[in-house]
């Protein structure tokens, strides 16, 4: 049997005569994963999913579930279950019915319906909660109910539309651990919604990162972060410093008037590049010591580190989070490793970026 769950084939998705939501995606789902879209507004996360559920068809392309074209089969005939971003739990009924629900329109003898209730619950942490009133329960509660409701239909494949997005701070990092935990002790697939890139890193096997209506970029956290494929991703996924320079050759680069070693090759001598280093991996030296020669413009404290603002002498803006701190107008150096440098290539036309994209989603381009 093949690990592959579900999976697009060349699916666009569009409204009337507007642009296309989606534009002829393709990608594949493994069964056991924990899977994110994550992207802007817009840039149809949410599309996917509801093509996922069978609330809306595809206007091109095929859709499969477990090697079964699904472009026609109606949402409750799906092995898979939805957790809104509202939880669309229902006000008048009480945890017990709200979770039971799915399993009375199947018709399930009264019996198994509270056995395979309870089981849902006690998985989320919520046993004896069975009479509590919805109006009763806190945001990270009412979460629990929703996933419970979804589980206990013992789906294949649970979609997650921004379920977190409504929480404060401290909930939402409480409830990514428990979400995580919770798809692996089930053991399936889960496919989440977020614009929040640091939700995304934290909870995922793998990311795929969307724009205008494409993936970007997919891979695992360390991958979309350590090896983002265009300016878009560096700069969506995180903070980066980006500025253009020049290929010299194989693990070498120049950019702001140096010459420096990084581990990137496979590109064409002198080709235009751009180059992106991440505010963590800027350590503040002396200028004798430094790469680069910068003088601090602003200084804020963020807890754990200071961000530090900088310009070196072409007017370019460094970020750099550091535990030294730096005081305005002071002059100081930037000193970074080889591998801390990541080279993309710059100035590519659509054409040249689709087809990159393309080997890059066959592994080809890993080592760019």
């Amino acid at each position: 049997m093949t690990n592959t769950i579900i999976e697009f084939k060349n699916v666009t998705k569009q409204y009337d005569n507007d642009s296309p939501v989606l534009d002829h995606v393709s990608f594949e789902i493994e069964r056991g994963k924990f899977y994110t879209l994550l992207g802007p507004s817009g840039c149809g996360k949410t599309t996917i999913l509801r093509l996922i559920a069978g609330f809306t068809e595809a206007s091109v392309g095929d859709i499969y579930f477990d090697g079964k074209k699904m472009n026609d089969v109606p949402a409750n005939k799906r092995q898979v279950n939805t957790v809104f971003q509202d939880y669309a739990l229902f006000p008048h009924l009480n945890v017990f019915e709200n979770v039971a629900f799915g399993l009375r329109i199947k018709k399930l003898k009264e019996s198994v319906i509270k056995q395979k209730v309870q089981e849902a619950l006690t998985f989320v942490n919520l046993a004896g909660y069975e009479n509590r009133e919805i109006r009763e329960m806190s945001g990270g509660q009412r979460q629990r109910v929703a996933i419970a409701r979804a589980i206990v239909n013992e789906p294949e494949v649970i979609l997650l539309d921004e379920p977190l997005s409504a929480l404060d701070l401290k909930l939402r990092t409480e409830m990514q651990y428990e979400l995580r935990e919770l798809q692996r002790r089930l053991g399936i697939t889960f496919i989440f919604v977020t614009h929040d890139q640091e939700e995304a890193l934290a909870m995922s096997d793998e990311i795929f990162v969307l724009n205008r209506g494409k993936i970007q970029q997919s891979g695992t956290p360390i991958d979309i972060y350590d090896e983002p494929i265009n300016r878009f991703v560096a700069d969506f996924i995180g903070e980066s410093n980006i500025v253009e320079g020049r290929m010299i050759e194989d693990y070498l680069v120049e950019f702001v008037g140096g010459r420096f070693e990084c581990v990137d090759q496979g590109l064409n001598p002198n080709e235009a590049v751009e180059i992106v280093i991440r505010p963590e991996d800027l350590e503040i030296t002396t200028k004798e010591r430094g790469k680069l020669k910068v003088k601090v413009d602003s200084q804020l404290f963020r807890g754990v580190h200071y961000e530090i603002s900088c310009y070196d002498e072409d007017q370019n803006e460094w970020l750099v989070h550091s535990t030294k701190k730096a005081n305005v107008g002071d002059e100081i150096g930037l000193y970074f490793d080889p591998e801390a440098i990541h080279v993309m290539r710059f100035g590519e036309s659509e054409a040249d970026f689709d087809r990159r994209l393309e080997a890059y989603d066959h592994g080809d381009a890993h080592e760019q």
